[in-house]
């Protein structure tokens, strides 16, 4: 019997189909599995659109003055962020970013497979294109691991086939921090350069922003020092040369002189006269409908009535009149437009964080004009005989004045001699509550952050301080109450913001005309009659109407509290002069303050400047400081 042989080519042939059974189940794991694993991923994972992502986040808001530049900004607890569209991204700045951050950002599909497996291979860079930074940084999860990574692809790839590259582009370039707290390049711009993003920035200015959004906190020279910065800058630099955005003999050097200290940039920073106005300007919008909140989702800026020129000028007028005078003294300058109710000056004071023009100070005798438009209400006229009492009660206190008025004593005589006795008597005679109406009627406000006005601590009664302007009000409502006697009879409520835009400039919401009749049809008259007795004139003989007066500190013969306020048809300025707490003032000379002195010399100084030249167009010319 014949015993079978093996083939001796049997056994080879096996091996040979195992080995590609398993290379082809090998492969087809290798292969399948983060196939299937991606498409389930893309299936399962939702990515927020760019847009969701930019309008959850809060932006900076910006206050302009009047003539659209820039007053302040407000800026979010995380930092400055101006939102800045694809079309005003400078090509530059755009060129740069790219060149350095993912040279095939226009081609790939969410990411670069060679950057990945080189940060693979080699362990150097992170191996992130523009839409992967984007993913994390909308995200919010940047933990290393792998799961994260395969996430992030995923979502790369799946923003890619849902949004252009300028909408990823935009969305990316806007969340990014560039450093120095920071987000965006409209505001990096500001904090390196102190500059507004335009076309105008430079290839080595670009170069410079663009290097800092790999580590702003390192590259930063005020962090690291020019040399290590330089070095970031050239990087970038060899970037836009070797892949053709600029010649290799385009002038570029490091911008070290340009790049300003971060004291000098610090997004947000604002002087204290600054402060008053933001939080006037905010506490008004809330009132409007535009909390602080709305406006920074909204990407919204704001324009207020504030002139520039005007607002200089009020501050160095006051600030140069307070100049060797007691450390103690304070003070406050409003200026409205009192056919509109538009406050074009609100300085609070550069002191502190208390805001002087917003917080109540007795009024003391410039209380006087809302008595005699009461008495005027009454069918009284200005030349009329009034009594002038040197002693007289009422609502049981006793009041007691030298009688300067004399025994033909009229309303015109009255305001002219400063007589107190003689508004008492007419407080009196007209009852207190005349006196505050006519008063609210002029403008004075109901309340002021929910505490009556002209008012007892119990918030009803009217004592016998209204007589003699004992009540505290805010040069502001001082300011919009005179200006009804400015224009004609016609109150309006005093503003700081003339319109609010949205972020492509739209205006979407306007200061609404307030114009009404203050005194009914006797208005007119009224205004007209209390102008009359107020009769000044500017230096250069501009008619204007001007009332000083003070506030007695209890029952002493000193003063705690100065005022001037007054107006021409185009503008009406209070001034308030004093101090943080009730107390006995005395100038520089030991003279006691009054209104006469301090408060009608930066009163002049400013109308004089604020007036200076012709009037163009109707409107005030933009005012210089006085030097």
């Amino acid at each position: 019997m014949t015993l079978a042989t093996e083939d001796p080519t049997t056994k080879p042939k096996t091996r040979w189909r195992r080995v590609r059974r398993i290379v082809s189940w090998t492969l087809g794991v290798l292969i399948g599995v983060p196939l299937i694993a991606f498409w389930v991923a893309y299936l399962v994972l939702d990515v927020r659109s760019p847009q969701e992502v930019l309008a959850g986040l809060d932006k900076t808001v910006v206050l302009q003055y009047s003539d659209g530049s820039e007053l302040l900004k407000v800026v979010p607890a995380d930092g400055d962020r101006l939102f800045v569209p694809y079309a005003r991204v400078p090509a530059k700045l755009r060129d740069a970013i790219i060149a350095t951050e993912d040279p095939t950002f226009w081609d790939n599909q969410g990411f670069d497979p060679t950057g990945i497996g080189r940060a693979f291979l080699t362990g150097v860079g992170g191996g992130s294109g523009i839409t992967q930074q984007y993913i994390k940084k909308s995200t919010g999860d940047d933990d290393a691991t792998l799961v994260r990574k395969f996430a992030e692809l995923v979502l790369a790839t799946k923003i890619t086939q849902e949004q252009s590259k300028e909408q990823i582009f935009e969305s990316y370039v806007n969340i990014i921090s560039f450093g120095r707290g920071t987000f965006g390049p409209a505001a990096a711009m500001n904090a390196y350069f102190g500059r507004k993003l335009d076309d105008s920035i430079t290839w080595s200015e670009a170069a410079f922003l663009a290097g800092m959004i790999q580590s702003p906190s390192v590259h930063d020279p005020a962090a690291s020092g020019d040399a290590h910065a330089a070095r970031r800058w050239q990087y970038v630099r060899d970037k836009l040369v070797g892949r053709g955005y600029v010649s290799g003999s385009e002038p570029m050097a490091y911008p070290g002189a340009e790049i300003q200290p971060p004291s000098e940039t610090r997004a947000g920073r604002v002087t204290y006269d600054e402060f008053h106005v933001k939080q006037q300007v905010l506490a008004e919008l809330e009132r409007d409908g535009f909390p602080l909140g709305r406006l920074q989702q909204g990407n919204m800026t704001v324009e207020t009535t504030l002139d520039r020129g005007l607002q200089e000028a009020a501050k160095k007028t006051l600030q140069d009149r307070l100049k060797g005078e007691p450390p103690e003294f304070r003070g406050a300058v409003v200026a409205t437009d009192p056919k509109t109710g538009a406050v074009r000056v609100y300085h609070g004071g550069s002191q502190g964080v208390r805001d002087y023009a917003g917080t109540p100070h007795a009024a003391g005798s410039a209380f006087h004009p809302f008595t005699l438009a009461a008495l005027l209400r009454a069918g009284y006229g200005v030349d009329q005989p009034i009594p002038s009492p040197s002693k007289i009660e009422f609502l049981g206190e006793k009041f007691q004045y030298p009688d300067v008025c004399g025994a033909r004593c009229t309303p015109r005589t009255a305001m002219a001699t400063h007589a107190q006795g003689p508004f008492v008597a007419l407080a009196k005679q007209l009852g207190p509550e005349a006196l505050s109406d006519t008063a609210r009627q002029a403008g004075i406000p109901d309340a002021v952050d929910g505490v009556p006005t002209m008012r007892e601590k119990d918030g009803f009664l009217i004592g016998p301080g209204i007589a003699i302007g004992r009540y505290p009000l805010r040069p502001l409502d001082m300011a919009g109450a005179y200006a009804t006697f400015a224009a004609d009879g016609r109150r309006t409520t005093p503003h700081l913001v003339a319109k609010v835009r949205d972020e492509s400039g739209a205006v979407i919401w306007q200061h609404p005309d307030t114009a009404t009749p203050a005194f009914g049809d006797a208005g007119r008259r009224i205004a007209a009659d209390v102008t009359s007795t107020l009769a000044t004139a500017l230096p250069g003989g501009r008619p204007a109407a001007l009332r000083t007066g003070e506030a007695e500190h209890g029952n002493s013969p000193d003063n705690q509290d100065a005022w001037a306020v007054g107006y021409t048809d185009r503008l009406v300025t209070a001034v308030w002069i004093g101090s943080d707490d009730e107390r006995r003032l005395r100038d520089a000379t030991g003279a006691k303050l009054t209104g006469d002195v301090i408060p009608a010399d930066v009163w002049r100084t400013f109308m004089a400047a604020a007036h200076q030249g012709s009037l163009v167009d109707g409107g005030l010319p933009m005012a210089r400081p006085p030097r």
